[in-house]
């Protein structure tokens, strides 16, 4: 074992060689600190993304028919909608819930047409849980619960069809049982800055979309959750309380695009700070070979006078565990005055995204904000630390290595 007596030999040993030593702490800082800085930067950026998705129609959980991610069919129903309304609001964690059905369909006005998917809502509900009605810019008025042949359309459609507020559109679409078509007057405009979500915009009262295909009932339930990190929890709860009835899928079903663009990036953040690491590990286990082969004759007299393998294993392995902390310490002095910075301050990518703040239908947000918290004091000490002890195993192994009598006649 390690003693105190062990413990103030290595420490007065690590400061033998005082500019040795913090320059290997500054390194491990240096590439912690980067380690830090595109952790706190991918966090920020997949939580951006995710809270984006959720709130622009997705939810962080959707309960839909049996079948529907197979055929993605629109005249689908859930079962039991009212009971399955209680259940939904019933889990813990939901913030916001919204009823959505959907149909396809042709917008004409004179002689232009324009192709849509025309959206159900309920109004009061869409706004609370929908940010693309809540943050675009609204022409005229949304709809209200009593509206009935109302319509709100985004900017890309309306200048599509050339019209405005209070026009009258001539809605063509598949019923039940035949072609069905009536009569909507445009009511709002909305304009979000993505031509893409602007083009995907059409909204009507739930009842509306009931008359004119003849589906009755909602085709869907977005459930917002108080925080991402409850999706996992939240869809077992519900699946649990449907039981198998209705499905329950997350964002990522919903949105696999933008899905795959979260982990890419994590991946990608993840062997960078993989390679830095392993940069900086090899660094230390050179400094740490340097100090071993220096002290072999030391070695070998601590093993003359009784010392162990094990015992001088963990003095160097002490040894590295100190110059880890300091590592730390530096990462936390270097990265977390930036980290703290991007999570108040962001930065903005509006130059990068130009005049499109969307991907497949997500209304993104142009600043991105770093995630910072407590994590950042033990993700410097577990990097720090493990790289530095795992760069001092071979070194450790070779000072046991030192036969006295060979070491003592070293000149």
């Amino acid at each position: 074992m390690i003693g105190r007596v062990s413990g103030t030999y290595a420490f007065r040993s690590l400061f033998r060689h005082p500019r040795r030593s913090i320059l290997s702490m500054v390194g491990v800082g240096i590439g912690c600190a980067m380690g830090l800085l595109a952790t706190s930067w991918t966090g920020g950026a997949g939580e951006m993304q995710i809270r984006a998705a959720s709130e622009s129609g997705a939810g962080h959980i959707r309960v839909v028919p049996a079948g529907w991610m197979r055929t993605r069919e629109n005249s689908l129903r859930l079962v039991a909608w009212e009971q399955t309304l209680e259940e939904v609001r019933s889990v813990p964690g939901v913030e916001a819930v919204a009823m959505r059905s959907r149909a396809s369909g042709l917008l004409a006005f004179g002689n232009r047409t324009v192709g849509v998917e025309i959206t159900g809502v309920e109004p009061d509900a869409e706004m609370r849980s929908n940010r693309i009605v809540r943050l675009g810019s609204l022409r005229g008025r949304y709809l209200s619960a009593g509206d009935r042949g109302k319509v709100v359309i985004g900017r890309q459609i309306a200048t599509r069809l050339d019209v405005d507020v209070d026009d009258d559109l001539y809605v063509t679409l598949a019923g039940r049982d035949e072609i069905r078509s009536a009569m909507l007057t445009i009511v709002g405009i909305i304009e979000t800055g993505s031509r893409d979500v602007d083009a995907s915009i059409c909204h009507v009262n739930l009842g509306d979309v009931e008359e004119l295909t003849g589906y009755k009932g909602p085709a869907e339930i977005s459930i917002l959750l108080e925080h991402h990190g409850l999706i996992a929890a939240a869809q077992k709860e519900l699946a649990r309380k449907l039981g198998g009835r209705n499905e329950v899928i997350t964002w990522e079903d919903v949105n696999p695009a933008l899905a795959a663009n979260v982990r890419g990036d994590r991946a990608f953040m993840d062997v960078l700070v993989f390679i830095v690491v392993v940069v900086v590990g090899l660094g230390v286990a050179g400094a740490q070979l340097t100090a071993v082969l220096e002290r072999r004759r030391e070695f070998a007299v601590l093993s003359a006078l009784g010392m162990k393998g094990g015992q001088v294993v963990g003095l160097v392995m002490l040894e590295a565990l100190l110059i880890g902390l300091g590592g730390a310490a530096v990462s936390l002095l270097l990265g977390g005055p930036i980290a703290y910075w991007l999570a108040t301050r962001g930065v903005s990518i509006a130059h990068m995204m130009g005049d499109e703040y969307s991907i497949a239908d997500v209304l993104l947000d142009p600043i991105i904000y770093g995630t910072f918290g407590i994590w950042l004091v033990w993700y410097a000490l577990g990097v720090s630390v493990t790289a530095t002890v795992a760069a001092s195993i071979y070194p450790a192994w070779l000072a046991t290595r030192a036969q006295p009598a060979d070491a003592m006649r070293m000149v």
